[in-house]
C-alpha cells in the first residue's frame, strides 16, 4: 500500500487512543533508527518523547532484534506454568543486578496497566485490606483497577468505579497556593496531610499507597527532599504497602535503574514495563519484596495472564538490559541530563511562554503559560477548549520535533542514547516554535 491507502484504511478501520476519530490525520511512518523516525515522504523527526517514554535504547537496536528472532525460532510461546531459560534468566537479572536489595521475585505481565492491576491485587491479598490510595495527578493505566487508581480526568469513563480507591494531592509546588521556605517544608506539609487522611480513612483498612515515583505524564513532578522517605515511614507505621509505579521511570530514565534509587527508598512493590523491552515486544511486571514473596510460598497467588512471561518478551528483556550496560546508558543519561537542563533553561530566557522546567535524568517536561507575570497556564487544567496544545504539538511535529502534551505541559524525554549534538539540534526546533507560541498565545 502507498501512504494514501495506509492513511485511508487506518482512519476507516482503526480506533486511536484518547482521540475523537474524525479529527485525526495520522503521520504514516516508514522507518525508524536511533533517535529518529521517517514518514512516508522521507521527512525526518527527532523522537523527543521516546514515543510514549519507552524507546529508551532508541529504534532499531540490532542486539534486541536478533534476540527476538532467535527466540521465535527456538520457542515462540509456552504457557506460564512451565519453567524456561529466558523467564528464569530475566527474573534473575532483575532481582540480582538492578532492583533494590529488599526485592525477592517478579511476576511478569504484558504491560504497565496490568502490572499495576496485579500489584494492587497482591497488596490486597498480602495485607487482607482493600483500600488503595493514589494521587490526583497520576496515570496508572486504562484498564479498570489501573484507571480507578489514576487520578487525572482519564479515569472518568471508569467511574463509578471499584470501592476503596482514594485520592490525595501530589507535591506540585509550582502550582501550590501555599508558598514554602524549602523542599523539606513542602514535603512535611504534604506528608502531614496524607497521614491525616489515612487516619480518617482507617489506617487498618488501607492496603497500599501507589505512586508514580516521579509523576509522569501529569508533569514530571519530582518529589521534594524527604517526601519519598516520608511516605515510606507512613506506610511502615501503619502496615501499608508502598507501591512505586516505575512504568515510565524504570530502566534508566532518571539515571538510575529505578527512580526510587535516587532517594535510597525501598518500596514493597515496584511495577515496570516500557523500558524493559523499549517497545520491541510488549512486556511488564511486578517486583515484590522478599517478605511478600515468602508469603506466597504458602498462600496462593491469585494472579494469571495467558501471556505472562512471554518467551519472546523475556528474550527481548534480557538483551535490552545487556544493551543498557554495554552502552553505559545510565551514565550517559546523567551526563545528557545536564545538557538538556542547560539548553532548556537557555531557551526559557528567550521565551516568556515557558514556565517551570523539570528534568531528572532524561525525563523532562516544561510548563507553558499564557501570562508570564502570573504564571497562568496556557490552557485550564483538564480541558483544552481551543485545542491550543494540539496546535502547538502539531506545529512541533511539522518542524520535525515529535513529542506529546498533557494539559499545559510539553514532554522532552528523548531516548537515552542521545548525544549533546542531537539535543542541541532538536532544541533548535523547539526554540523556533516557542517564538510562534509567544507571538500567538501570550496575553501579557
Amino acid at each position: 500500500m502507498n501512504a494514501v491507502e495506509i492513511r485511508k484504511n487506518d482512519k476507516k478501520y482503526n480506533l486511536h487512543s484518547w482521540s475523537a476519530q474524525g479529527d485525526l490525520d495520522p503521520i504514516v511512518v516508514d522507518r525508524a533508527e536511533g533517535i529518529y523516525f521517517w514518514d512516508s515522504d522521507g521527512k525526518k523527526y527527532y523522537d523527543m518523547s521516546s514515543q510514549l517514554v519507552n524507546m529508551n535504547i532508541g529504534h532499531g537496536n540490532e542486539k534486541v532484534k536478533e534476540a527476538i528472532k532467535n527466540q521465535v525460532d527456538k520457542l515462540s510461546y509456552i504457557a506460564p506454568p512451565y519453567a524456561i531459560d529466558v523467564r528464569s534468566e530475566l527474573a534473575r537479572k532483575i532481582i540480582e543486578e538492578i532492583a533494590p536489595d529488599n526485592m525477592g521475585k517478579v511476576f511478569f505481565t504484558t504491560g504497565g496497566a496490568d502490572a499495576n492491576e496485579n500489584a494492587i491485587k497482591i497488596a490486597r491479598m498480602y495485607t487482607g485490606r482493600y483500600k488503595v490510595m493514589s494521587r490526583y495527578r497520576s496515570y496508572h493505566g486504562s484498564t479498570y483497577a489501573a484507571a480507578n487508581a489514576t487520578g487525572e480526568p482519564r479515569r472518568f469513563p471508569s467511574e463509578p468505579g471499584i470501592p476503596g480507591f482514594i485520592k490525595f494531592f501530589d507535591p506540585y509546588i509550582y502550582r501550590e497556593f501555599t508558598k514554602f521556605d524549602s523542599e523539606e517544608a513542602a514535603a512535611d506539609f504534604y506528608l502531614n496531610k496524607l497521614r491525616e487522611q489515612i487516619i480518617y480513612e482507617g489506617r487498618d483498612q488501607i492496603a497500599a499507597v501507589i505512586i508514580e515515583t516521579v509523576t509522569g505524564s501529569n508533569g514530571v513532578i519530582i518529589p521534594p527532599a524527604g517526601y519519598l522517605k516520608g511516605i515510606r515511614k507512613i506506610c511502615d507505621d501503619y502496615g501499608i504497602m508502598m507501591i512505586c509505579d516505575e512504568v515510565m521511570t524504570g530502566f534508566g530514565r532518571t539515571g538510575e535503574w529505578f527512580a526510587c534509587q535516587n532517594w535510597g527508598v525501598e518500596p514493597d512493590i515496584i511495577t515496570f514495563a516500557k523500558g524493559i523491552t523499549c517497545g520491541y515486544v510488549p512486556l511488564g511486571g511486578v517486583i515484590v519484596s522478599k517478605k511478600i514473596a515468602e508469603y506466597f510460598d504458602t498462600n496462593p497467588l491469585i494472579c494469571g495472564l495467558t501471556y505472562s512471561a512471554h518467551p519472546v518478551g523475556c528474550a527481548a528483556g534480557i538483551a535490552t538490559i545487556d544493551v543498557y550496560k554495554e552502552l553505559n546508558l545510565l551514565e550517559n543519561t546523567k551526563k545528557m541530563s545536564v545538557v538538556l537542563k542547560r539548553e532548556l533553561l537557555g531557551i526559557a530566557e528567550r521565551h516568556p511562554c515557558m514556565g517551570e522546567i523539570r528534568v531528572i535524568g532524561l525525563f523532562g517536561m516544561f510548563e507553558l503559560n499564557k501570562n508570564p507575570e502570573t504564571n497562568e497556564a496556557i490552557v485550564p487544567y483538564g480541558i483544552d477548549p481551543e485545542k491550543v496544545m494540539a496546535r502547538i504539538v502539531k506545529k512541533l511535529k511539522n518542524e520535525g520535533f515529535s513529542t506529546y502534551s498533557h494539559e499545559n505541559l510539553i514532554s522532552v524525554s528523548p531516548p537515552l542514547i542521545i548525544n549533546e549534538e542531537e539535543i542541541k539540534e532538536a532544541l533548535e526546533i523547539l526554540d523556533r516554535v516557542l517564538s510562534w507560541v509567544d507571538d500567538t498565545f501570550l496575553t501579557a
